[in-house]
């Protein structure tokens, strides 16, 4: 690396690495390289007249591929300097300067000459004939002519044995107005194509075999200060703000290739992979020979778990693939192969495990892979878990056209989101949601064996569980379970079909078949609220207290205002109070807590049969506040316990006897026998207690 390109290396802190080190470490952030916005005309020169004094600017060529002149001051008018090849981006996001890894760097020698014959023309410069015409004496054309206000040296001359491509600003004939004069070449395919701003013309730079290398940007100057300030923006953390420099940029340059890897470095920043992918497909096509631009697509690709098509990008001819990105790949090419062959053997757990190590090898915005570990979450019966999944996959953007063509599973990696959605929202009983879901599988993919198998089934269980819910309407129960367990044979663990056969059985009389129904259906979804009420209704007909307790009280958390769950805990657990032989005495359901002021008011609320839970609390007091609400919640939750609340202020000889000083306190009692006490009891706490001597 020369000199300068040290001294640019070492300010952005890059002094110990080496350009290709610079570049993989940072493939996924914008290339910060700063462009001096030196003129891009060559020298200008007043002539002395009376007290004024003669200056003279000279600019040198620019590193940049768009040919634009970086305005950096030489004292030895002989001075050699980097010059990029053709290849190379203009203000690239890079810490170091970034040249083609096809051309090497030379140190070329570049003379202009200026031409006093011409002193009535306008400014115009040539780089074929090398010669710039200033204009008249002590006339200076309005606009900004050099932008980094830099006035240079005289006598910088240098000479120029460029062979391989012209950096021309100018045809030679066109004229400048008064407008700013802008860098940069045109990107417009046409060679003859040209750029106009303020009435001057600029053309883009041309590679050896005379082609337009589509990094030039129209109006270069303005589209290089849009986004130099995308680069600072985007080094604040401003990714939004960043992205709307460079979509301006491309308006004014949209050949420009270093613009849309940037715009994808903001985008993959904002987490929209797949524009940024886009993103990077079009500067690899504007210049294929784009290294940067392979290795963040391949980077972005690996994410979208396309380790094919990744491989692509990093393996490129003449360059060493980045270790980081090829370690990457690696890892999740052999979580995916692992991930496959257990998918093939139905070892879901295996399936599971591998899909996550995928995911945090690299592939973390992969929906195949995220769809996967929901498919084997369902296969597991976690449905509750798959269906959270499938909710968080839904807010991913969905992929381009490019990228939905490659194949998982050996299905296309489009249709198998859709493949996993239709198996989840079966087994919730959204059937038609699934039938959907399946026909978009199936129109993606039409060949795939896996997916027109999973239609098939799909559209039958529907239309065996439609069939069964209107036999069963009819009063046909003994029909409605046979139309129900043909749906069981084509998907075995739906819970839905289970729970919906289950009510047949209890309308039979069939109790036990309709606890075990139940029981299969709570193992597939073990939070299936109709299948505990079935379960528990079918529990109270064959008078297992202790189970249908148990399950009204699961329902008693789920549904906390179920007027219909809170007596039926009570009656059962007023049951199973009488099946074990305890006295029942003024056992009455919608109990409220009682309210107690004296010491004989006191005892013969909690000489009771039964149990008792009295709340010592205090008006003043802010947490007895915060809990009163809580206990009232009990009561309806635990109609069998007897609630009642002492305001210790108002009954000091209540407080006395109980011995209770500080509040809240909590004491239960049973049949007039005090069994626990509690100090600032947490709700979890208390309802803990409070169910633990409810049976």
């Amino acid at each position: 690396m020369s000199h300068s390109g040290k001294n640019i290396a070492t300010d952005l802190g890059f002094d110990h690495l080496s350009i290709r080190d610079s570049l993989s470490c940072e493939m996924n952030k914008p290339d910060f390289r700063e462009l001096d916005l030196g003129s891009p005309v060559s020298p200008l020169r007043t002539r002395t007249t009376g007290l004024s004094t003669t200056t003279t600017t000279t600019t040198s060529s620019s590193s940049s591929s768009s040919g634009s002149v970086s305005g950096q001051t030489r004292s030895n008018p002989g001075a050699k300097r980097p010059e990029s090849s053709p290849s190379s981006h203009s203000g690239e996001l890079s810490g170091s300067f970034e040249t083609s890894p096809n051309v090497p760097n030379r140190n070329l020698k570049v003379a202009y000459s200026r031409s006093d014959s011409a002193a009535t023309h306008p400014l115009i410069y040539s780089g074929n004939h090398g010669s710039v015409n200033s204009p008249p004496t002590n006339v200076l054309p309005t606009g900004n002519i050099c932008p980094s206000g830099k006035i240079l040296k005289t006598g910088m001359g240098l000479t120029s044995n460029r062979s391989t491509r012209t950096d021309t600003l100018g045809s030679g004939s066109g004229h400048y107005g008064h407008g700013s004069i802008m860098r940069g070449g045109c990107s417009n395919v046409s060679t003859a194509s040209s750029c106009r701003s303020g009435g001057g013309v600029v053309a883009g730079p041309e590679n050896a075999a005379g082609g337009k290398i589509h990094r030039g940007g129209a109006c270069g100057g303005d589209a290089e200060e849009l986004k130099r300030i995308g680069n600072e923006l985007y080094r604040k953390g401003c990714f939004g703000e960043a992205l709307s420099m460079y979509d301006r940029a491309i308006a004014l340059a949209p050949g420009n290739a270093a613009y849309r890897s940037n715009r994808a470095a903001a985008l993959t920043a904002l987490r929209r992979i797949w524009e940024a992918v886009k993103e990077c497909e079009e500067a690899v096509r504007l210049d294929p020979n784009y290294c940067r631009a392979h290795q963040r697509l391949a980077s972005l690709l690996i994410r979208l778990g396309q380790v094919e098509k990744a491989r692509s990008h990093i393996y490129l001819p003449g360059q060493q693939p980045d270790q980081n990105e090829l370690h990457k790949l690696q890892a999740v090419e052999k979580h995916l192969s692992k991930c496959t062959d257990a998918r093939k053997g139905c070892d879901w757990k295996s399936v599971l495990r591998e899909s996550e190590a995928a995911i945090a090898a690299g592939a973390d915005f992969s929906p195949q892979l995220l769809m996967c570990r929901a498919e084997a979450l369902l296969k597991l019966h976690q449905l509750e878990d798959a269906e959270s999944s499938l909710s968080n996959i839904t807010k991913l953007e969905p992929p381009t056209a490019s990228c939905s063509q490659t194949q998982f599973f050996g299905m296309l990696s489009e249709a198998y989101p859709f493949f996993v959605r239709a198996q989840i929202e079966v087994a919730l009983g959204r059937f038609e949601n699934a039938v959907k879901a399946a026909e978009k599988a199936g129109k993606i993919d039409p060949r795939n064996v896996e997916v027109a198998a999973l239609l098939n089934n799909v559209k039958f269980v529907a239309r065996a569980r439609a069939r069964g819910n209107d036999l069963f309407k009819s009063d046909r129960f003994t029909e409605a379970c046979a139309a129900y367990e043909e749906g069981l044979k084509f998907d075995p663990s739906n819970s839905v079909l289970y729970c919906n056969r289950a009510a047949c059985w209890f309308m039979l009389g069939l109790w036990e078949r309709s606890v075990e129904d139940c029981n299969q259906a709570l193992r597939i979804q073990p939070n299936y609220t109709k299948a505990l009420l079935r379960r528990a209704a079918s529990n109270r007909k064959l008078e297992r207290w202790a189970d249908a307790v148990r399950d009204y009280e699961v329902l008693r958390r789920e549904l906390p205002d179920d007027n219909n769950v809170a007596e039926s805990l009570f009656h059962a657990q007023v049951a199973l109070k009488k099946s074990r032989g305890e006295e029942v005495y003024n056992m009455k359901f919608g109990g409220e807590v009682e309210e107690v002021s004296g010491l004989e008011q006191f005892r013969a609320a909690v000489s009771l049969p039964g149990v008792s839970v009295v709340h010592f609390k205090s008006a003043s007091n802010s947490q007895s506040k915060q809990i009163s609400p809580f206990v009232d919640t009990l009561c309806s939750r635990y109609p069998s316990i007897n609630f009642v609340k002492v305001d210790i202020d108002e009954s000091p000889a209540v407080a006395i006897a109980e011995n209770v000083r500080i509040v809240p306190t909590f004491k239960i009692y049973k049949n007039g026998s005090r069994v626990k006490e509690i100090v600032c009891p947490s709700r979890d706490m208390l309802e803990h207690s409070v169910r633990h001597y409810s049976f």
